[in-house]
């Protein structure tokens, strides 16, 4: 993902969320929850992980029908399950509409069932949402997206009610950080971490 597209989402969508989102969300006082599917989990927990306000990013499957599946159900495609993360945040440090600019940086919303070289409905773009609030902000900024032509294709993210979370297994929890030295970690999620960080830099926990 090239940075230069990184920075049009970011002007295009962030700025919106900053303007018109943080003050309501703020007024929050208890954690409240996120759900996004965005390709490989292991992906979008780095970066999204990194941000201020964010308490725990959690690995899981959500969207299908099987009930409790396995990392190995999931990969076939069968199960309707997407890869997914419930983002668990402080709503007084960071909004939801900041969260929906995360997400559309971490990953190419355009591509349709994959990212990359992930393929499958398993690997689909897509926001669950908590409540009518929720969905409303995630139709706006898809809407607002495809009007400004923030990306070469239109945005195909799905918006759908948030139902039942199974988390994943503990290895895929915290992927990235235990297991940088494997090779998907350093060709696939270092990168895109650093094009995150650079997006993102007044955000982060650790600049």
């Amino acid at each position: 993902m090239k940075t230069n597209l990184l920075n049009l989402k970011y002007l295009s969508l962030l700025s919106f969320a900053l303007l018109f989102g943080s003050n309501v969300s703020a007024q929050k006082k208890q954690a409240d929850t996120a759900t996004f599917a965005a390709g490989c989990f292991w992906c979008v927990e780095a970066q999204l992980k990194e941000l201020q306000g964010v308490i725990k990013v959690v690995s899981g499957y959500t969207g299908g029908t099987v009930v409790r599946p396995t990392y190995e159900q999931v990969s076939t495609g069968t199960t309707g399950h997407a890869e997914a993360v419930n983002v668990i945040y402080d709503p007084s440090k960071i909004s939801y509409d900041e969260l929906l600019a995360a997400f559309f940086t971490a990953h190419d919303p355009t591509q349709l069932n994959r990212q990359g070289n992930d393929h499958g409905t398993q690997y689909r773009s897509a926001i669950f949402y908590h409540n009518a609030n929720q969905q409303k902000l995630a139709s706006y900024y898809i809407g607002r997206l495809n009007q400004e032509k923030a990306y070469p294709g239109k945005v195909v993210t799905t918006v759908s009610a948030y139902t039942v979370f199974y988390p994943a297994e503990d290895y895929h929890q915290d992927f990235y950080n235990r297991n940088k030295e494997q090779r998907y970690c350093q060709y696939v999620i270092a990168p895109e971490l650093v094009n995150f960080r650079k997006v993102f830099k007044n955000k982060l926990k650790n600049p």
